[in-house]
Protein backbone atom coordinates (compact mmCIF):
# COMPACT_ATOMS: atom_id res chain seq x y z
CA UNK A 1 0.00 0.00 0.00
CA UNK A 2 1.48 3.32 -1.09
CA UNK A 3 2.45 5.65 1.73
CA UNK A 4 3.06 2.90 4.28
CA UNK A 5 6.31 1.23 5.20
CA UNK A 6 6.45 -1.91 7.34
CA UNK A 7 9.36 -1.85 9.76
CA UNK A 8 10.24 -4.08 12.69
CA UNK A 9 9.73 -2.74 16.22
CA UNK A 10 12.67 -0.72 17.54
CA UNK A 11 14.08 -1.41 20.97
CA UNK A 12 16.55 0.92 22.66
CA UNK A 13 18.06 1.06 26.15
CA UNK A 14 20.48 3.64 27.61
CA UNK A 15 22.77 2.56 30.47
CA UNK A 16 24.96 5.30 31.99
CA UNK A 17 27.84 4.16 34.21
CA UNK A 18 31.25 5.14 35.59
CA UNK A 19 34.25 3.54 33.92
CA UNK A 20 35.53 1.68 36.95
CA UNK A 21 36.72 -1.95 37.10
CA UNK A 22 34.24 -2.58 39.92
CA UNK A 23 31.39 -1.47 37.63
CA UNK A 24 32.03 -4.14 35.00
CA UNK A 25 29.99 -6.86 36.72
CA UNK A 26 27.14 -4.39 37.28
CA UNK A 27 27.21 -3.45 33.60
CA UNK A 28 27.19 -7.08 32.48
CA UNK A 29 24.25 -7.81 34.78
CA UNK A 30 22.33 -4.85 33.36
CA UNK A 31 23.00 -6.03 29.79
CA UNK A 32 21.78 -9.56 30.56
CA UNK A 33 18.70 -8.26 32.35
CA UNK A 34 17.78 -5.98 29.45
CA UNK A 35 18.28 -8.71 26.83
CA UNK A 36 16.18 -11.06 28.93
CA UNK A 37 13.45 -8.40 28.91
CA UNK A 38 13.72 -8.22 25.11
CA UNK A 39 13.73 -12.02 24.66
CA UNK A 40 17.32 -12.03 23.31
CA UNK A 41 19.20 -14.16 25.84
CA UNK A 42 20.69 -16.26 23.03
CA UNK A 43 23.11 -13.41 22.28
CA UNK A 44 23.62 -12.34 25.90
CA UNK A 45 27.05 -13.96 26.40
CA UNK A 46 28.50 -12.21 23.34
CA UNK A 47 26.84 -8.91 24.29
CA UNK A 48 28.19 -9.03 27.85
CA UNK A 49 31.69 -9.74 26.55
CA UNK A 50 31.46 -6.94 23.98
CA UNK A 51 30.19 -4.48 26.59
CA UNK A 52 33.06 -5.43 28.91
CA UNK A 53 35.67 -4.95 26.18
CA UNK A 54 34.23 -1.58 25.14
CA UNK A 55 34.07 -0.35 28.73
CA UNK A 56 37.56 -1.65 29.53
CA UNK A 57 38.87 0.28 26.54
CA UNK A 58 37.46 3.47 28.07
CA UNK A 59 39.16 2.75 31.40
CA UNK A 60 42.53 2.14 29.71
CA UNK A 61 42.55 4.92 27.14
CA UNK A 62 40.19 7.63 28.41
CA UNK A 63 40.52 7.37 32.17
CA UNK A 64 39.31 5.47 35.17
CA UNK A 65 36.16 6.86 36.76
CA UNK A 66 35.04 8.91 33.75
CA UNK A 67 31.36 9.05 32.88
CA UNK A 68 30.31 6.78 30.00
CA UNK A 69 27.11 5.45 28.50
CA UNK A 70 26.29 2.10 26.92
CA UNK A 71 23.43 2.11 24.41
CA UNK A 72 21.75 -1.13 23.34
CA UNK A 73 19.60 -1.13 20.24
CA UNK A 74 17.91 -3.82 18.19
CA UNK A 75 17.83 -3.14 14.47
CA UNK A 76 17.44 -5.25 11.31
CA UNK A 77 18.27 -8.60 12.89
CA UNK A 78 21.27 -7.25 14.80
CA UNK A 79 21.98 -6.06 18.31
CA UNK A 80 23.99 -2.84 18.29
CA UNK A 81 26.10 -1.75 21.25
CA UNK A 82 27.44 1.81 21.41
CA UNK A 83 29.84 2.95 24.11
CA UNK A 84 29.81 6.75 24.42
CA UNK A 85 32.53 8.72 26.20
CA UNK A 86 33.82 12.31 26.17
CA UNK A 87 37.12 11.68 24.39
CA UNK A 88 37.62 12.44 20.70
CA UNK A 89 40.53 10.00 20.37
CA UNK A 90 39.47 7.11 18.15
CA UNK A 91 40.74 3.59 18.95
CA UNK A 92 42.61 1.57 16.34
CA UNK A 93 43.70 -2.03 16.04
CA UNK A 94 47.46 -2.48 16.27
CA UNK A 95 49.51 -5.61 15.88
CA UNK A 96 49.83 -7.39 19.22
CA UNK A 97 51.65 -10.54 20.25
CA UNK A 98 49.59 -13.32 21.75
CA UNK A 99 50.89 -12.59 25.25
CA UNK A 100 50.30 -8.81 25.13
CA UNK A 101 47.23 -7.66 27.03
CA UNK A 102 47.10 -4.15 25.55
CA UNK A 103 45.36 -4.00 22.18
CA UNK A 104 43.83 -7.45 22.32
CA UNK A 105 40.34 -6.20 23.24
CA UNK A 106 39.68 -4.65 19.82
CA UNK A 107 41.04 -7.76 18.09
CA UNK A 108 38.57 -9.85 20.08
CA UNK A 109 35.75 -7.42 19.29
CA UNK A 110 36.60 -7.42 15.60
CA UNK A 111 36.58 -11.22 15.46
CA UNK A 112 33.34 -11.60 17.41
CA UNK A 113 31.15 -8.83 15.94
CA UNK A 114 29.55 -8.63 12.51
CA UNK A 115 30.90 -5.10 12.24
CA UNK A 116 32.34 -2.36 14.44
CA UNK A 117 33.55 1.21 14.18
CA UNK A 118 33.77 4.67 15.73
CA UNK A 119 31.48 7.68 15.47
CA UNK A 120 32.42 11.21 16.51
CA UNK A 121 29.66 12.94 18.47
CA UNK A 122 29.05 16.49 19.69
CA UNK A 123 30.53 15.59 23.09
CA UNK A 124 33.14 12.95 22.21
CA UNK A 125 32.85 9.63 20.43
CA UNK A 126 30.96 6.36 20.33
CA UNK A 127 32.65 3.02 19.68
CA UNK A 128 30.07 0.58 18.38
CA UNK A 129 29.72 -3.03 17.37
CA UNK A 130 26.89 -5.15 16.00
CA UNK A 131 26.08 -8.75 16.88
CA UNK A 132 23.84 -10.88 14.70
CA UNK A 133 20.71 -11.97 16.52
CA UNK A 134 20.23 -15.72 16.48
CA UNK A 135 16.90 -16.69 14.90
CA UNK A 136 14.13 -17.92 17.20
CA UNK A 137 10.77 -19.35 16.16
CA UNK A 138 8.87 -16.73 18.15
CA UNK A 139 11.41 -13.89 17.90
CA UNK A 140 8.89 -11.50 16.29
CA UNK A 141 6.33 -12.10 19.03
CA UNK A 142 8.92 -11.61 21.77
CA UNK A 143 10.14 -8.37 20.23
CA UNK A 144 6.61 -7.02 19.75
CA UNK A 145 5.82 -7.85 23.37
CA UNK A 146 8.98 -6.06 24.53
CA UNK A 147 8.02 -2.96 22.53
CA UNK A 148 4.55 -2.97 24.11
CA UNK A 149 6.06 -3.30 27.60
CA UNK A 150 8.49 -0.43 26.97
CA UNK A 151 5.67 1.82 25.74
CA UNK A 152 3.43 0.85 28.64
CA UNK A 153 6.14 1.66 31.19
CA UNK A 154 6.76 5.07 29.60
CA UNK A 155 3.02 5.81 29.59
CA UNK A 156 2.99 5.00 33.30
CA UNK A 157 5.92 7.28 34.08
CA UNK A 158 8.75 4.72 33.81
CA UNK A 159 12.11 5.59 32.27
CA UNK A 160 14.25 3.87 29.66
CA UNK A 161 17.44 4.36 31.65
CA UNK A 162 16.43 1.86 34.32
CA UNK A 163 16.42 -1.86 33.57
CA UNK A 164 13.26 -3.26 35.16
CA UNK A 165 13.34 -6.37 37.33
CA UNK A 166 11.36 -9.45 36.40
CA UNK A 167 8.86 -8.70 39.18
CA UNK A 168 8.22 -5.23 37.72
CA UNK A 169 7.80 -6.65 34.20
CA UNK A 170 5.49 -9.40 35.45
CA UNK A 171 3.28 -6.78 37.12
CA UNK A 172 3.29 -4.70 33.93
CA UNK A 173 2.20 -7.74 31.88
CA UNK A 174 -0.70 -8.31 34.29
CA UNK A 175 -1.71 -4.64 34.04
CA UNK A 176 -1.52 -4.69 30.23
CA UNK A 177 -3.75 -7.75 30.02
CA UNK A 178 -6.24 -6.20 32.46
CA UNK A 179 -6.29 -2.92 30.50
CA UNK A 180 -6.89 -4.79 27.23
CA UNK A 181 -9.75 -6.74 28.78
CA UNK A 182 -11.31 -3.49 30.03
CA UNK A 183 -10.99 -2.02 26.53
CA UNK A 184 -12.51 -5.14 24.99
CA UNK A 185 -15.46 -5.12 27.41
CA UNK A 186 -16.05 -1.43 26.63
CA UNK A 187 -16.38 -2.39 22.95
CA UNK A 188 -18.95 -5.06 23.79
CA UNK A 189 -16.54 -8.00 23.49
CA UNK A 190 -16.28 -11.06 25.71
CA UNK A 191 -13.06 -11.03 27.80
CA UNK A 192 -13.39 -14.72 28.75
CA UNK A 193 -13.65 -15.73 25.09
CA UNK A 194 -10.55 -13.72 24.17
CA UNK A 195 -8.57 -15.19 27.07
CA UNK A 196 -9.53 -18.70 25.96
CA UNK A 197 -8.52 -17.99 22.37
CA UNK A 198 -5.22 -16.44 23.42
CA UNK A 199 -4.46 -19.46 25.62
CA UNK A 200 -5.22 -21.82 22.72
CA UNK A 201 -2.89 -19.88 20.40
CA UNK A 202 -0.13 -19.87 23.01
CA UNK A 203 -0.40 -23.62 23.69
CA UNK A 204 -0.50 -24.49 19.99
CA UNK A 205 2.60 -22.42 19.22
CA UNK A 206 4.44 -23.73 22.29
CA UNK A 207 3.80 -27.32 21.19
CA UNK A 208 4.99 -26.53 17.67
CA UNK A 209 8.21 -25.09 19.07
Amino acid sequence: MNGYEVTEPQLRCVLPFEAEPAEMSVLRKAVRSQLSHWGMLTVSDEAELAATELATNVIKHVGQGVAATLVLESREGRLRLELHDKSYASPSIVAADWDEECGRGLHLLSGMAEDWGTLLTATGKAVWCELRLKPLRHCARLQRAAVVLEGYRRAGGGTQTLTPSYAVLEESVTDIIADLLHWLAAQGGDPDDILDRAQMHFEAESEAA
